[in-house]
Protein backbone atom coordinates (compact mmCIF):
# COMPACT_ATOMS: atom_id res chain seq x y z
CA UNK A 1 0.00 0.00 0.00
CA UNK A 2 1.09 3.37 -0.84
CA UNK A 3 1.91 6.10 2.12
CA UNK A 4 2.55 9.47 1.30
CA UNK A 5 3.47 11.53 4.49
CA UNK A 6 3.68 15.47 4.07
CA UNK A 7 5.72 17.47 6.83
CA UNK A 8 7.40 20.97 6.94
CA UNK A 9 4.32 22.87 7.34
CA UNK A 10 3.49 25.65 9.72
CA UNK A 11 3.55 29.26 10.05
CA UNK A 12 5.26 32.16 8.42
CA UNK A 13 5.55 35.87 8.15
CA UNK A 14 5.23 37.38 4.00
CA UNK A 15 8.22 37.42 2.51
CA UNK A 16 9.80 34.25 4.67
CA UNK A 17 10.26 30.38 3.27
CA UNK A 18 9.04 26.60 3.81
CA UNK A 19 10.33 23.30 2.69
CA UNK A 20 7.74 20.85 2.87
CA UNK A 21 8.67 17.18 2.80
CA UNK A 22 6.62 13.97 1.68
CA UNK A 23 8.06 11.16 2.26
CA UNK A 24 7.10 7.59 0.26
CA UNK A 25 6.98 4.24 0.82
CA UNK A 26 8.71 2.57 -1.19
CA UNK A 27 10.35 3.46 -4.27
CA UNK A 28 6.63 4.77 -5.81
CA UNK A 29 8.24 8.36 -6.62
CA UNK A 30 11.12 6.73 -9.15
CA UNK A 31 7.84 5.81 -10.83
CA UNK A 32 4.94 8.19 -10.76
CA UNK A 33 4.62 11.77 -11.42
CA UNK A 34 4.52 13.34 -8.12
CA UNK A 35 2.85 16.49 -7.44
CA UNK A 36 1.88 19.25 -4.59
CA UNK A 37 -1.50 20.51 -4.59
CA UNK A 38 -2.86 23.01 -2.39
CA UNK A 39 -6.35 23.73 -1.17
CA UNK A 40 -7.03 27.28 0.37
CA UNK A 41 -10.45 27.47 2.45
CA UNK A 42 -13.56 27.86 0.52
CA UNK A 43 -11.74 26.69 -2.93
CA UNK A 44 -11.07 23.63 -5.15
CA UNK A 45 -7.92 21.65 -4.54
CA UNK A 46 -5.31 22.94 -7.12
CA UNK A 47 -1.47 21.99 -8.85
CA UNK A 48 1.33 23.76 -7.05
CA UNK A 49 4.19 22.26 -8.79
CA UNK A 50 5.09 18.00 -10.24
CA UNK A 51 8.16 16.32 -11.30
CA UNK A 52 8.59 13.46 -13.22
CA UNK A 53 10.41 10.78 -13.19
CA UNK A 54 13.05 11.94 -15.37
CA UNK A 55 13.21 15.36 -13.28
CA UNK A 56 10.81 17.54 -15.63
CA UNK A 57 8.97 20.04 -13.63
CA UNK A 58 6.03 22.28 -14.13
CA UNK A 59 4.52 24.65 -11.65
CA UNK A 60 1.60 26.68 -11.46
CA UNK A 61 2.07 30.17 -12.79
CA UNK A 62 1.42 32.05 -9.34
CA UNK A 63 4.42 30.25 -7.91
CA UNK A 64 6.51 29.97 -10.90
CA UNK A 65 10.23 31.41 -9.84
CA UNK A 66 8.94 31.36 -5.94
CA UNK A 67 8.41 27.45 -5.59
CA UNK A 68 10.69 24.62 -6.70
CA UNK A 69 9.92 20.95 -6.34
CA UNK A 70 12.58 18.41 -6.43
CA UNK A 71 13.01 14.77 -5.26
CA UNK A 72 15.47 12.62 -3.59
CA UNK A 73 15.04 8.73 -5.06
CA UNK A 74 17.57 7.33 -2.35
CA UNK A 75 15.32 8.99 0.22
CA UNK A 76 11.64 8.27 -1.43
CA UNK A 77 11.12 12.25 -0.60
CA UNK A 78 10.08 14.84 -2.32
CA UNK A 79 10.28 18.60 -1.29
CA UNK A 80 8.34 21.40 -1.88
CA UNK A 81 10.93 24.67 -1.42
CA UNK A 82 8.97 27.93 -0.87
CA UNK A 83 10.41 30.86 -1.18
CA UNK A 84 9.05 34.63 -0.97
CA UNK A 85 5.72 33.36 0.44
CA UNK A 86 2.39 35.59 0.35
CA UNK A 87 -0.55 35.58 2.17
CA UNK A 88 -2.61 33.68 -0.63
CA UNK A 89 -0.04 30.86 -0.31
CA UNK A 90 -1.89 30.07 2.38
CA UNK A 91 -3.57 26.51 2.03
CA UNK A 92 -3.49 22.88 2.92
CA UNK A 93 -0.24 21.63 1.00
CA UNK A 94 -1.16 17.55 -0.37
CA UNK A 95 1.24 15.76 -1.67
CA UNK A 96 0.08 13.48 -4.48
CA UNK A 97 1.71 10.52 -6.69
CA UNK A 98 0.02 10.16 -10.22
CA UNK A 99 -3.01 12.12 -8.69
CA UNK A 100 -3.78 8.57 -7.38
CA UNK A 101 -2.23 8.71 -3.75
CA UNK A 102 -2.55 11.38 -1.58
CA UNK A 103 -0.95 12.39 1.75
CA UNK A 104 -2.90 13.78 4.57
CA UNK A 105 -1.77 17.27 4.27
CA UNK A 106 0.16 19.70 5.95
CA UNK A 107 -0.84 23.55 7.03
CA UNK A 108 0.55 26.30 5.57
CA UNK A 109 -0.34 29.87 6.71
CA UNK A 110 1.36 33.52 5.86
CA UNK A 111 0.50 35.88 8.12
CA UNK A 112 1.84 38.84 9.81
Amino acid sequence: QVQLVESGGGLVQPGGSLRLSCAASGNIISFYIMGWYRQAPGKQRELVAQITSDGITNYQYSVKDRFTISRDNAKSTVYLQMNSLKPEDTAVYYCSAAGRFWGQGTQVTVSS
